[in-house]
């Protein structure tokens, strides 16, 4: 096999010191395309001269650049595109191999590529290439917007991420020429985000690669004192290991079943992680050794485990069934662990010959073995996930946000869980009842108002365990709460739930600036705001321009998050409406201007509780209806309502008075409001069980309370946050309380002026 594609292995002189004598020749004398088509005997001829061609354009657009190591840059490229022909990938990805980095290291532009090569191809390139950092404020936004274009256009072809992950393994392989202070950055991007995506991709071996040659870097004394711990203990236990796997084949062959076992040992970074995590030292860490056993058929898989049992006996608790339940990224093996001789455990993976491929390449499995059983399983590999990517940008257009989302799924962990009609359905460790109903269909997440898992009702913040049969429950006029982003596990739930969030957000802003706009024109005479018609349209695009907005959605969205004032663009339009000839209307322009000062404006915006992101209640003072109250419209924070009482809205007053506009209660509101009470008590057994009650009598919520440090006093206060559905259901509850033996005194809470 070339020297470029062969797996580097902890015990790989490469491994060992940095690219080793014979390693640096071997790049070298990939430079030409020779040490390329050995590997590419699965095309036809005509196939290998596509990738000929994309060899001489890469080779004369990256003429005369060097890489650290003092080799042609060509030599990358062509060990990218041998590593993506060990996965027997087509031509298009080859050729995107050789030509990844020529769009952004040497200018070559898109049409250009697309002119000479196809669309496929070019958009092959493209999804591989970083984004100008010129466009970006930091290096952060750099890198989360990369990654963005890059897992869209996974979505859209697996073939990018693979040549992507193609050229970051041979990238960490020539980490030690690059300077040190660059290798704590890119071991450190490589393990938490290119190792979870081979392995959510089922990509075993790249993963496994990744993953050492990242703490090989990342802790260069670590990893060398474990290669040495491992290769003591490899050269103490070697004559046990041969003696257990001639055993296993002996008795394999007494039962006339055809097997191949091959051994297996765990990687360095594996080891690492099990003794930290464990706080193990490596003498306890017992199952670094293993053996794969691979059979012709599933049913031989299960009586190679019955064989193993009699052998040696299983240690409990550590069998498990990845064939009947196979893993999100497709993986499929029967796993037990048996105490071999002299008390040594070893663990047996017992897989069929399809399962292997896919259990080593996964995705790629496409490729290697078309036509086969793996073939069929590996197209729906990660499918889910790929698709869940393109859901998730719809609704998620800032770059980091997006990484975010996608981070929390790359997690192999994962409980499987069944529905009600038995499809099981596997999340995340520590994914909620929220995130099964959103798994299921968004319109069933965003109408849930609770589950039962095994016909007990269960809260919606309940993690799931493996094996729970999940009911959801919806009602039509549910919708997402913004408590839910607590809790929730999966990207997908959160961008859904952060998007319809946003849009109702922006929705009631609108309505809200609408309506702040047209109240404020009243002021100025003019009845209502212009038209969208092309009468009109010249007016729009001067106010437009004026206020820096994109289009009228936007401005008045701003108007009603409080990002611009509507009194200073109702003046503006005034004036733009003049040089049409509109005049103020004398009559509304005396009525409003005495009515804003007698009385609450006809345009007062009208408060009825079903308001939630553009509008606030204050959590100083708390106000119900029936109190009267303030509206203060903050800088990007929509309207928030204060008590007209309340100590911080006088002191907003003083500084800001203009961003006060005219508020008032509905008839009849639409929910129950929160507000503070406090009790005082004589300090008895059982008191605040009393108060409770009579608080539930009264029809009241509580949903805080807090009875402060006061266990030796003879009083104590014990202040409660209550819901209540105005000020009359309020006092009403005060003077039910008042009556209550052991209390002293009820207030309610609002700041001191």
């Amino acid at each position: 096999m070339n020297a470029l594609s062969t797996t580097v292995t902890p015990g790989h002189p490469a491994f060992a010191g940095g690219a080793s004598p014979h390693a640096a020749a071997a790049n070298a004398a990939a430079a030409s395309f020779a040490s390329l088509t050995a590997a590419l005997d699965y095309l036809g001829p005509a196939e290998i001269e596509q990738v000929r061609q994309a060899y001489r354009f890469a080779d004369a657009a990256h003429l005369g650049q060097m890489r650290n190591s003092g080799e042609p840059y060509i030599t990358h490229p062509i060990a990218v595109a041998t590593l993506c022909a060990t996965w027997k990938l087509d031509a298009q990805a080859l050729m995107a191999a050789l030509l990844h980095d020529a769009m952004e290291d040497c200018g070559v532009t898109k049409a250009e590529l697309i002119e000479r090569f196809g669309v496929t191809v070019a958009e092959l390139v493209d999804g591989l290439t970083k984004l100008d950092k010129l466009q970006f404020n930091t290096r952060e936004e750099n890198q989360a917007e990369s990654f963005r274009k890059m897992l869209l256009a996974m979505a859209r072809d697996v073939r990018v991420i693979l040549v992507k992950l193609a050229d970051r393994t041979h990238n960490m392989r020539t980490l030690g020429d690059m300077p040190r202070s660059k290798w704590g950055r890119i071991a450190s991007e490589t393990l938490e985000i290119y190792a979870p995506i081979a392995h959510r991709l089922g990509l075993n071996l790249t993963y496994r690669e990744l993953q050492d040659l990242s703490f090989r870097y990342l802790h260069p004394w670590r990893q060398a004192t474990l290669a040495k711990a491992v290769a003591r203990a490899r050269s103490r236990r070697r004559d046990l290991l041969v003696k257990v796997k001639a055993d296993v084949e002996s008795t394999f062959d007494a039962a006339m079943m055809q097997m191949r076992i091959d051994g297996r040992e765990k990687t360095l970074y594996s080891i690492y992680r099990k003794m930290t995590d464990k706080h193990l030292s490596f003498a306890q860490v017992t199952d670094i050794y293993g053996f794969r056993v691979i059979v012709p058929g599933v049913t031989d898989c299960y009586t190679a485990l019955g064989l193993l049992h009699q052998m040696y006996k299983p240690v409990p608790g550590r069998f498990k069934d990845h064939i009947a339940i196979s893993k999100v990224n497709g993986y499929q093996s029967l796993h037990t662990t048996v105490v071999g001789p002299s008390g040594i455990n070893i663990e047996f993976q017992m897989r069929t010959e399809e399962m292997h491929v896919v259990a080593e390449s996964g995705v790629a499995a496409h490729w290697m073995y078309k036509g086969d059983e793996s073939s069929n399983a590996s197209e729906r590999l990660g499918a889910q996930w790929l698709q869940s990517l393109l859901d998730i940008q719809y609704e998620t257009r800032d770059a980091a946000e997006f990484w975010d989302h996608v981070k929390v799924d790359l997690f192999p962990d994962a409980v499987y869980v069944f529905t009600p009609k038995s499809q099981i359905m596997a999340l995340p460790r520590g994914a909620t009842v929220v995130d099964f109903a959103y798994a299921i269909h968004t319109d069933v997440g965003d109408r849930t108002v609770g589950a039962r898992i095994g016909g007990e009702q269960v809260t919606l913040r309940t993690e799931l365990k493996n094996g729970d049969v999940i009911e959801i429950v919806t009602a039509p006029g549910s919708r997402p709460n913004p408590a839910w982003l607590g809790f929730v596990r999966t990207g997908r739930a959160r961008s859904k739930i952060r998007h319809y969030l946003k849009t109702l957000e922006q929705t009631e802003s609108q309505d809200l600036g609408e309506k702040l706009l047209t109240q404020a024109l009243r002021s100025e005479g003019i009845e209502r705001l212009p038209e969208h018609t092309p009468e009109y349209q010249a007016i729009w695009d001067k106010l437009l321009r004026f206020t820096g907005s994109r289009d009228p959605d936007e401005l008045l969205r701003d108007i009603g998050l409080g990002k611009r004032i509507a009194s200073i663009v109702a003046k503006r339009l005034v004036t733009l409406l003049a040089e049409l000839g509109a005049k103020p209307d004398a009559l509304l322009l005396t009525r409003e201007r005495y009515s804003s000062h007698e009385r609450i404006s006809q345009g007062a915006v009208i408060l009825d509780g079903s308001e939630t992101g553009s509008v606030q209640y204050a959590k100083c003072c708390r106000p119900v209806p029936g109190d009267d109250i303030l509206g203060y419209l903050g800088r990007g924070e929509g309207l928030t309502v204060h008590h007209k009482d309340c100590a911080v809205a006088s002191r907003l007053q003083y500084k800001d008075s203009e961003r006060f506009i005219a508020v008032a209660w509905a008839d009849e509101p639409t929910r129950l409001f929160e507000t503070g009470v406090v009790v005082t008590v004589t300090n008895r057994k059982g008191v605040l069980a009393r108060v409770s009650a009579d608080l539930a009598r009264s029809e009241v919520d509580i949903t805080h309370v807090d009875m402060g440090d006061e266990a030796g006093l003879d009083t104590a206060d014990l202040r409660f946050v209550i819901e209540v559905r105005d000020k009359a259901h309020l006092d009403a509850a005060l003077r039910n309380l008042a009556r209550t033996p052991s209390v002293l005194r009820t207030r309610r809470v609002l700041p001191a002026g």
